[in-house]
Formats: C-alpha cells, sequence, structure tokens
C-alpha cells in the first residue's frame, strides 16, 4: 500500500475507535453534545497518530503537530467546559426529537448516524493539512511554512481571546438575552469562526511547504464552508433584535461570511 494511503488508514481507524468509544458513552448519558468538545480534541490524536508513524518527521510535521495540538487543546478544553458547565445541548435535543418522530430512529441510531459518523468524516477531512503536511520527508522549511506557523498563531490567539470575551460576558447575570458586541465581538459576529478559518489556513500553509499539502485543501475549504454556510451561518435579524439592547450591532458588524463553530447563544 502507498505509504501516504496507510498513514491515513491507521488514522482513520484510530480516529473510528475513539468515536465508538464516545458513541457508547453518549449512549449511556443521553446526550451527545459533548462531541463538540472532541471535534478539537480529535484532531490532536490525528496529529499524534501521523507523528508517530514518521521515521524521521520534518520540521513541517514538528510544526503542524504542536500547533494542531494548541489548537485542539485549548478549544477542546474550553468547549468540554462549557459542555460541562451548560449541560446538554438543546440543538441536539431538537435532533434526536425529529430523528425519532419522522424517521423511527433510536437515541443509539440517532446519534451513529446523525452525530458521530457525519463527525468522524468531517473531522478527518478537516485534519488533512495536519496529517498529509507531515509525511514528506524534509529538512527545509520554506516561506510558505513560516508565513503559516504566524498566520496559525494569529488564529489561535484571536481566537482564544474571543473565546474568553464571550465566556465572561455570558457570566454576567445583567447580560441574559443580550448581544455580544465588545471587544473582538464588536467588529464580528463571529470573530471565533473567523479566527478559526485563520489558523487552519495557516496550518494548510505549512503543509502547502511540502508539495504534498497541496492535495490538503479539501480541509480548510470545507472547514470555511461549515462556518460560514452552516454552523456560522447568522440568525435571522429579527431574532438579533429581539436579544440585542438596540439593533445598532445588527446593522454594523459584519455578517459570519465577511469575518468569521459556536454562536453566541
Amino acid at each position: 500500500m502507498n505509504p501516504i494511503l496507510q498513514i491515513l488508514a491507521v488514522n482513520l481507524g484510530v480516529s473510528a475507535l475513539f468515536f465508538a468509544a464516545l458513541w457508547l458513552i453518549s449512549i449511556r448519558l443521553k446526550d451527545p453534545s459533548f462531541i463538540d468538545s472532541w471535534w478539537a480534541l480529535g484532531v490532536i490524536v490525528l496529529s499524534w497518530s501521523t507523528y508517530a508513524q514518521l521515521d524521521a518527521p520534518s520540521p513541517q510535521a514538528t510544526a503542524l503537530m504542536l500547533l494542531s495540538t494548541v489548537w485542539g487543546l485549548r478549544l477542546g478544553v474550553y468547549l468540554l467546559w462549557r459542555w460541562g458547565k451548560h449541560g446538554a445541548d438543546r440543538r441536539y435535543a431538537k435532533l434526536a426529537e425529529r430523528a425519532r418522530t419522522k424517521h423511527g430512529l433510536n437515541f443509539a441510531m440517532f446519534a451513529l448516524l446523525w452525530v458521530f459518523g457525519p463527525q468522524l468524516l468531517l473531522q478527518f477531512v478537516m485534519a488533512l493539512p495536519a496529517m498529509l503536511g507531515q509525511i514528506p520527508a524534509t529538512q527545509t522549511f520554506g516561506a510558505l511554512a513560516i508565513a503559516g506557523v504566524w498566520l496559525a498563531i494569529f488564529g489561535i490567539l484571536y481566537e482564544a481571546i474571543a473565546d474568553a470575551q464571550l465566556a465572561h460576558f455570558k457570566s454576567q447575570s445583567d447580560n441574559a438575552g443580550k448581544v455580544m458586541d465588545r471587544g473582538l465581538w464588536r467588529y464580528s459576529r463571529h470573530p471565533n469562526y473567523f479566527a478559526e478559518m485563520v489558523a487552519w489556513w495557516g496550518l494548510w500553509l505549512i503543509a502547502l511547504d511540502v508539495g504534498v499539502g497541496l492535495w490538503s485543501i479539501a480541509g480548510p475549504l470545507l472547514l470555511t464552508f461549515l462556518l460560514t454556510r452552516v454552523s456560522g451561518a447568522p440568525p435571522p435579524n429579527r431574532t438579533l433584535r429581539a436579544r440585542s439592547r438596540s439593533t445598532t450591532h445588527t446593522r454594523s458588524a459584519p455578517q459570519a461570511s465577511s469575518q468569521c463553530r459556536r454562536a453566541p447563544s
């Protein structure tokens, strides 16, 4: 088997084992919403699994492994903390009810077919830069890789600041029902989405520096699509108006698609 395909196959198998274990846990809890944290933490597993299979890791491999670990650990722990603090996500409860009433699926099948199965595949594609970019053996660290490192660091820090600002805002009881329009959130409805895309396009540049990383472009493209058209799609303006002190932020803040995982609701 081609060495690249062999590494990817091993990674997919390792990831599938983790997802299977988490699926079983979700059945016991009757709540799959902790999977959001695994979206980030699972990337660490894929990245380290790749690194462990290399005979002589390149500078790009080390950079990708370290940066994806920092990104995944920071975001994954934050989302796990948020799940522990706020409990089950109502969106998953609504999806489970829809799967039961309209499609006759029990919770186990719903969690497998609607949550864990799709996320396994989506995460694998999204993480392609962190995997493919590690595989080629090279000792040169080119301009693309250097630019990618700085871009990824900027995105990771920007996202961490945005999440911290939002968490602090929501911790204040007098902000209940209001839209976050302070700090980085003053300039965008979804600065965390924007930063996450920046971080992963940076990781892709590092992968691109070794050539084969070009084929991992599906990862940042998928993430950009998900954040700007799916999970990052802005809510209707009437909803924002109902939750805000005024319509100022609704009119002035850029849409998620112009500067963008987690809606600030």
